[in-house]
C-alpha cells in the first residue's frame, strides 16, 4: 500500500501551504544524506518524504491526490476520457457517415503550424483539419509535471515520461478508471487502453521553477495521418535543506567560530559542485556580514560570456559559541566581558551643562 503523504509529512488534510514547506524542511534536514551518511533507511526515508512534498506543495497535483489518492498521476487521463465519454464527440458527418470530434483549442496551433506562414505551408485550415476531407487532425499537446532537486537543477537531469498513444477507451470500466469502489486493474485508473510510450526527456542546467521544456511530435498522435502533438515537460525547483536560490545566486549560511570571528581564521563552505571552499574570515567579522562567492551559484539558461555562465554563491556568517562552555572558556569570556566594560566606561563621553532653570543647588 503507497504511503499516505500527508501522514509521512505530519501534516493534517487541511494544512496550509506554509504548514507544508516548514514540516518538509524539519524533515529534511532530519534524514538528509548529508546529514546521515551510510544510513539507507534515512535516505529511504528522505526519498518518501520528498515525494510527498512535490505532490502537497503544488495546488494542481494536491488537488489530484486528494480526489484520486495514489492514482494521482493519471487524474488528466481519468478525467479526459470521462469528458470524452460525456460529450460523445463534437460533431459527425464526412464520408460514409464517418464520425471526428474536434477541438477549438486546436485552432491557434494549426494555424501558426500548418495553415499560414508560420508553419511553412499555404492552404486553408480545413484542408489541415481534415487533409482535403480526409479527417486529417494534429494531435493534442501533452503536458506533464515534474520536480527536480538543486542538485539536478544545477548539473541538468532526465525523466522517463509515459504518454498514451491513443485514446481507446479502456474497454473494462467503460473509461470510468473504476470497477465500483476500486481502481480499474486493467487501465490502472487511466480509463484508457491505449498502449503507454516511453519519453526520455533531458532537463537542462539552470532550469528554474515554471521552466517549459518542449520536445516536439511526442504528444499525442494525429488522426487520420494529422501531425502528432508536442510534449511539454514543465520544471518545478524543490527547496533545499541549506542552499536558498535567488535567481541565479545561491546564499547559504555558515557558521563561524566566535574566537574566529574575532581574531580571524578559516571556514569551509560547501557548494553544489559537491565540494566546500575554503573562505578567509578577517578579524573583527560580524555576525550577519555577507561574503560573495563569485561564479558559484546556479548555471544561468541563457547567456553569450562564458565568463559569466554561473551566478554567485552569498555566505552570510552566523557566530556560534562553543557549547558547552568549559570552565576556562568561562573564566576568558568573563575576562573579555570585564575588558569590554572598562573599555566602554572610559570611552562614555561625561555629562556637562548648567542646572535646569527653577531648580537649586
Amino acid at each position: 500500500m503507497a504511503d499516505d503523504y500527508y501522514a509521512l509529512l505530519g501534516v493534517k488534510r487541511d494544512a496550509s501551504e506554509k504548514d507544508i514547506r516548514q514540516a518538509f524542511r524539519r524533515l529534511a534536514r532530519r534524514y538528509h544524506p548529508d546529514v546521515n551518511p551510510n544510513n539507507p533507511d534515512a535516505e529511504a526515508r528522505f526519498k518518501r518524504v520528498n515525494e510527498a512534498f512535490e505532490v502537497l506543495s503544488n495546488r494542481n497535483s494536491r488537488r489530484k491526490y486528494d480526489r484520486y489518492g495514489e492514482q494521482w498521476q493519471h487524474a488528466d487521463q481519468i478525467e479526459a476520457m470521462r469528458r470524452h465519454q460525456a460529450a460523445g464527440g463534437f460533431a459527425s458527418g464526412g464520408q460514409g457517415g464517418q464520425s471526428f470530434s474536434f477541438d477549438f483549442g486546436d485552432l491557434s496551433d494549426l494555424v501558426g503550424r500548418n495553415g499560414g506562414p508560420a508553419g511553412g505551408r499555404s492552404g486553408s485550415i480545413f484542408d489541415s483539419l481534415f487533409g482535403r476531407g480526409s479527417g486529417r487532425r494534429r494531435g493534442q499537446d501533452v503536458e506533464h509535471h515534474t520536480r527536480v532537486t538543486l542538485e539536478e537543477a544545477y548539473g541538468g537531469a532526465t525523466r522517463t515520461i509515459e504518454v498514451r498513444e491513443g485514446e481507446e477507451t479502456c474497454r473494462i470500466c467503460g473509461g470510468s478508471g473504476q470497477i465500483g469502489s476500486a481502481t480499474c486493474h486493467a487501465c490502472r485508473g487511466t480509463g484508457s487502453a491505449a498502449p503507454l510510450r516511453r519519453i526520455e526527456v533531458t532537463v537542462p542546467p539552470g532550469v528554474q521553477t515554471g521552466t517549459r521544456i518542449r520536445v516536439a511530435s511526442q504528444g499525442a498522435p494525429g488522426q487520420g495521418g494529422g501531425q502528432a502533438g508536442d510534449l511539454y515537460l514543465v520544471v518545478e525547483v524543490l527547496p533545499h535543506p541549506r542552499f536558498e536560490r535567488d535567481g541565479d545566486d545561491l546564499r547559504i549560511e555558515v557558521d563561524v567560530p566566535v574566537a574566529d570571528a574575532a581574531l580571524g581564521g578559516e571556514v569551509r563552505v560547501p557548494t553544489l559542485k559537491g565540494r566546500s571552499l575554503a573562505l578567509t574570515i578577517p578579524p573583527g567579522t560580524q555576525g550577519g556580514r555577507v561574503f560573495r562567492l563569485a561564479g558559484q551559484g546556479m548555471p544561468r539558461q541563457s547567456t553569450a560570456a562564458q565568463a559569466a555562465r554561473f551566478g554567485d554563491l552569498h555566505a552570510r556568517v552566523c557566530l556560534v559559541l562553543p557549547d558547552p562552555l568549559t570552565a576556562e572558556q568561562r573564566r576568558l569570556f568573563e575576562q573579555l566581558r570585564d575588558t569590554t566594560r572598562d573599555a566602554t566606561r572610559e570611552q562614555a563621553p561625561r555629562a556637562t551643562g548648567s542646572a535646569p532653570a527653577g531648580s537649586s543647588r
